[in-house]
């Protein structure tokens, strides 16, 4: 583990658990709980500091915006990818193509789905920049599949888009906080802030092109979306925030108040470090799970799922090695917070009858 690591995981981490299963939920660094305590307890105490502070919530979203390469002005806060994903959704035409890897998670396909007046096709992940064509509107795809950890070609896809002038979302979720993430080359970007960004529930992120924010109409708009808040709390909104903020939702303040020193202890550490230690851990794992006789969806990313290995996953559990079982694999994933004792542990595990 490298030193930077070592000291913040040390000062940061209380649990107990060989913990591999951050691409379901991040552990909260103790900074962040302290700030949810302290937030909890004005609230009880009836003191305004407890109703929250947008200034901490606008410190989140420039975090969030240094992290993947955008200005501060493409970035709207909200609670959930889903949400984020219904916007654009509700921005399409009736019969527009959108085109999905099969296979990608929920939220990233339903809300085009749900509509039952797009044209919804799939396509292989490996596949996905060929099946681009002349009649396609919108390619929607995660960066990093959830179920078994492939990586997206995103460089291709975006060409591939790029050439029919077709719009493009990539849901960050399984990529912001340990790989290098760039979100400026794409129209939308949606990302969840309770993986691998260390956050709670409650806390997502919509990324807006300047070219695109048009196309969007804020459909939930509040107060919050106004350009200014205070001057918009009744009656009819007199003027939309000028930049992506008019897609803003109310904030969840316990979550935010968490992620501001989430994303800190990532921007101390820096993503290159996180991005080496994690894919690191997930090399050692995949070079026991070959010794033991068991092959792995093929890949290099931080999340690594065994077929077939399903049903490992609660005994595993009730031996302190925390994992999760995904489409009938064995899913593990490693984080700042895993060590190659934890890496060990499991393979230990794996290797009892």
């Amino acid at each position: 583990m490298d030193l930077p690591i070592a000291e913040a995981t040390r000062a940061e981490f209380a649990h107990s658990t060989a913990y591999l299963n951050t691409a379901t939920c991040g552990v909260l660094p103790r900074s962040a709980v302290a700030a949810v305590r302290e937030l909890a307890e004005a609230a009880g105490a009836a003191v305004p500091a407890g109703f929250g502070d947008f200034d901490r919530v606008n410190r989140v979203r420039a975090a969030f915006a240094r992290l993947v390469g955008v200005d501060v002005e493409r970035v709207a806060v909200g609670s959930a990818v889903a949400t984020h994903v219904g916007l654009v959704a509700a921005s399409l035409p009736p019969g527009a193509e959108v085109l999905c890897p099969e296979g990608d998670f929920a939220s990233v396909i339903n809300p085009f789905v749900v509509r039952g007046d797009l044209k919804v096709r799939f396509a292989p992940l490996e596949s996905l920049a060929e099946a681009v064509g002349p009649d396609t509107a919108l390619v929607s795809l995660s960066a990093v599949q959830s179920a078994d950890g492939r990586m997206a070609d995103l460089s291709a896809v975006r060409a591939a888009t790029a050439a029919y002038g077709v719009r493009m979302l990539v849901d960050a979720t399984q990529a912001a906080g340990w790989l290098p993430f760039d979100a400026s080359p794409y129209e939308y970007t949606v990302t969840a802030g309770y993986k691998w960004l260390l956050g709670a529930r409650g806390v997502s992120y919509l990324t807006v092109s300047q070219e695109a924010q048009h196309t969007l109409i804020p459909l939930h708009a509040g107060w919050v979306a106004a350009e200014s808040m205070w001057d918009a709390t009744y009656g009819p909104m007199p003027q939309l925030a000028g930049g992506a903020r008019r897609f803003d939702e109310s904030p969840a303040f316990l979550a935010y108040h968490a992620a501001e020193p989430s994303l800190a202890l990532l921007e101390r550490i820096g993503i290159e470090a996180v991005h080496a230690h994690d894919t690191a851990l997930a090399a050692r794992y995949r070079a026991g799970l070959a010794r033991l006789g068991h092959e792995p969806v093929p890949g290099g990313a931080a999340i690594v799922s065994v077929p077939g290995l399903a049903d490992r996953q609660p005994a595993l559990q009730a031996a302190g090695v925390a994992t999760s079982a995904r489409a009938g694999a064995l899913r593990a994933s490693f984080h700042l917070y895993t060590t190659e004792a934890d890496v060990d542990r499991l393979l230990d595990a794996l290797s009892a009858p």
